[in-house]
């Protein structure tokens, strides 16, 4: 993490709260410009280049942000990234904000690892324990590793809460090897 990409973020968010701008949406937008960014290397060349003028890159990017339907804000956001040299750090700077985002919504990442696939109703019902140990709300993402034989291991930022089969099996081999 760079503190050049966390000042823009949190001044971007800051745009976004005085604005009253849809975070989400405006997240989205900055994604989809990342995309198409990364997706043409004429367009890198063009908006990187010293030697086009200033006029002529914001026209390009005007272009952009009209097919992407991109808000006023999000354009004049990237627009300063351009004139600060900075769109090289667009990646981290979406990250950045995003987590920044996330923050001031009251929204948790968790990474929950079960044995086997959960149904929906199964889902719901962890998330919304998970919910309550990361004290708001969360997003969730799931992954399956057979190896803990059952239950689950959610992990929400640097925390982690082991409920595994293989977790409880190895505290009773400690316990059995120690007695």
């Amino acid at each position: 993490m760079s503190v050049i990409a966390l000042r823009y973020a949190h001044a971007f968010a800051s745009v976004v709260a005085s604005q009253k701008l849809d975070a989400e949406a405006a997240q989205q937008q900055l994604r989809d410009f990342r995309e198409t960014l990364k997706g043409s290397r004429e367009l890198q060349e063009v908006l990187a280049d010293p030697a086009i003028a200033r006029e002529q890159k914001l026209k390009v990017l005007d272009a952009i942000a009209g097919k992407i339907g991109m808000v006023s804000q999000v354009r004049n956001f990237i627009a300063v990234i351009m004139d600060h040299d900075r769109l090289g750090d667009l990646g981290e700077i979406l990250d950045e904000y995003h987590a920044v985002a996330d923050e001031g919504a009251g929204l948790s990442e968790a990474e929950i690892v079960s044995a086997r696939a959960l149904n929906e109703e199964d889902r719901i019902a962890l998330e919304s324990q998970v919910a309550k140990l990361a004290g708001g709300r969360v997003r969730a993402t799931y992954r399956e590793d057979p190896s803990l034989l059952g239950g689950a291991v959610v992990r929400i930022g640097s925390k982690v809460y082991d409920g595994s089969i293989r977790a409880q099996l190895e505290r009773l081999k400690q316990r059995l090897v120690s007695a």
